[in-house]
């Protein structure tokens, strides 16, 4: 099953709104969604600071700030 990790703060309003319209989508194509606050490891905050939440799959990103549906969808349906 693939897997998407999605890079987060516990105060972000933007990674609040980003996780919530992911996983009706990840739930759609049977991925699994792995939240990581990157304020526990100083090497994730270091990393992606200013961009959360960025959303990856295998450490590659997808997109950040905003999830891009359409983007994300046709890249799920190519994984599957």
């Amino acid at each position: 099953m693939a897997k998407l990790t999605l890079m987060s703060r516990t105060y972000c309003h933007l990674c609040h709104d980003m996780e919530a319209v992911l996983l009706p989508l990840a739930a759609e194509f049977g991925v699994d969604v792995d939240v990581i606050d990157v304020d526990t490891d100083p090497r994730l905050e270091a990393l992606y600071d200013e961009l959360v939440p960025v959303l990856l799959h295998e450490g590659a990103e997808l997109c950040h700030y905003y999830l891009d549906v359409a983007k994300v969808r046709d890249y799920l349906s190519k994984i599957r």
